[in-house]
């Protein structure tokens, strides 16, 4: 009988832990301004639904918003005045992803998330991109972070919009435009899918010496020196350097392959055939390797080009190879160098030098 009323006091006590437990926690209801998202392709919300080589599977753009209402309000103008900074929504800034650079207002905008503001005005807007983030609304915004505006016209459309909206309009396979409307105002904003893309300065600013070195500067020979500098050889190279850092034997290890340079392979150009180690080599553009060790290279002629240095290279494309024992440098060289250096009648040599070590590869030009 007695274990009854345990029972019940414990279910009791258990009902009354939870009551306890759930104070406090209030869950809300759905927000007068309700969070959206848009898709560019619309159809990359449902990937998973799609097969693997279905065009439209790839997310480039999506963007998270809040879809404030009229409400029989005057939107622009007033409820959302001229000339000030609008969040494209409401609550937090409105934040666009984009999984691929773009082009907007001019400006390349790389991949990652941004904010997305708009200064409005009856005629046009401008649409601001930011990469500042978490913040809610404009008040006190950073515009030192702002990366790009554009200036984008608006027009009226006739049918009234309850809901503020943004959504995509396929251009091309290269654009698309991503469209603002509410109440009757529509914005559109052009985005480049295949942005400009100009490189900044290399560490290994690339670098290319002659032979005859009057090659270089043809047209301003002497009609009575033109054949003379009819170009014979010439080398494009990658110019890396030492910056305080041990070259031969730690950043170039000892029984390694090395382009003879950075980024691209190293790039020989024969304008007539020459022989390089008793091997004639046909007039044409080759390049250049080097099996680095500490008192002897092996220079390697091959056809692999173009070629990013040497990972996969293929053996079968080597055309020479010739071993050369090391020399001093006069001096330290802090940047890669590669010069011509004329030893006789039709004799050069290619003389690398880094560091405190250099080699030759001699050419006998036929």
């Amino acid at each position: 009988m007695y274990w009854k009323y345990t029972l019940l006091f414990v279910a009791l006590l258990f009902v009354s832990n939870v009551d306890v437990m759930a104070q406090g926690i209030e869950f809300p209801g759905l927000d007068a301004s309700p969070m959206d998202a848009a898709h560019y392709p619309s159809s990359a919300a449902f990937r998973n639904y799609l097969s693997e080589d279905d065009p439209n599977r790839d997310l480039k753009i999506k963007v998270l918003y809040c879809r404030p209402n009229k409400k029989g309000r005057a939107i622009f103008g007033e409820l959302v005045p001229f000339g000030q900074d609008w969040r494209l929504g409401a609550n937090e800034a409105t934040e666009v992803t984009f999984y691929q650079p773009v082009g907007i207002g001019g400006v390349t905008v790389p991949t990652g998330t941004y904010t997305m503001f708009a200064e409005i005005y009856p005629e046009f807007w401008v649409v601001k991109l930011s990469t500042e983030r978490f913040i809610a609304g404009t008040s006190n915004r950073d515009v030192s972070q702002d990366i790009t505006a554009a200036v984008v016209p608006t027009t009226s459309v006739p049918k009234v919009r309850e809901a503020f909206t943004i959504g995509f309009q396929k251009v091309d396979d290269g654009e698309v435009n991503m469209v603002f409307e509410w109440d009757q105002t529509r914005a559109v904003l052009p985005i480049n899918l295949n942005p400009v893309s100009l490189a900044g300065a290399d560490a290994s600013p690339m670098d290319l010496v002659a032979y005859p070195a009057s090659s270089r500067l043809r047209n301003l020979q002497s009609e009575a020196d033109f054949d003379k500098s009819a170009p014979k050889i010439r080398v494009v190279y990658s110019r890396p350097q030492m910056k305080d850092r041990k070259v031969f034997g730690e950043l170039l290890k000892y029984g390694e392959t090395w382009r003879v340079g950075a980024n691209e392979t190293t790039e020989v150009t024969f304008f007539q055939d020459v022989m390089i180690g008793g091997k004639e080599v046909k007039a044409g553009k080759y390049g250049l390797f080097a099996n680095v060790e500490k008192d002897e290279w092996e220079f390697i002629i091959h056809k692999n080009l173009p070629s990013w240095g040497n990972p996969n290279h293929d053996p079968s494309t080597n055309v020479v190879t010739v071993k050369a024992k090391t020399e001093k440098t006069p001096k330290t060289v802090e940047a890669l160098s590669i010069l011509l250096v004329e030893k006789g009648a039709n004799q050069v040599d290619l003389v690398v030098g880094w560091e405190n070590t250099m080699a030759r590869l001699p050419i006998t030009l036929k």
